[in-house]
């Protein structure tokens, strides 16, 4: 009984230490919020956007490349370059970043959106539609 019992310390112990390693294992830096306009919908080049994902991404450009801001957009100091922006449409892309009704709010309209960032992630929520 008291090997049992020891093991099952031993057990919960270990649990709770992986616990707190994946707990931080994607901490929050920070976040910022922007107005997914039409302008967030074309490319660069002029050409009409097709997901979110690239829409989020383009105001991100626009944002730090273009200048062309929108009213209600922050800056943030995490998607500066092209390849932290491409790097943040990847993270866009995965389960879990947006819902199905995020995703259609900034494909269909001009949202404005909270965006999370996390060390490994992000997450986008609607604050307004």
């Amino acid at each position: 009984m008291r090997i049992s019992r020891t093991i099952t310390l031993a057990g919960l112990l270990l649990a709770s230490l992986l616990g707190a390693s994946t707990a931080h294992a994607d901490d929050m830096l920070g976040s910022y919020v922007a107005r997914i306009s039409d302008r967030d919908h074309q490319a660069s080049d002029g050409y009409a956007l097709d997901n979110a994902a690239q829409m989020v991404r383009q105001d991100r450009a626009n944002w730090h490349k273009f200048h062309r801001r929108d009213r209600d957009d922050e800056g943030d100091s995490w998607f500066t370059t092209n390849d932290e922006r491409a790097s943040l449409q990847r993270m866009l892309e995965r389960p879990g970043a947006m819902s199905a009704s995020t995703r259609r709010a900034i494909v269909n309209g001009e949202p404005l959106i909270q965006v999370d960032v996390y060390e490994n992630s992000v997450r986008v929520s609607i604050l307004e539609n």
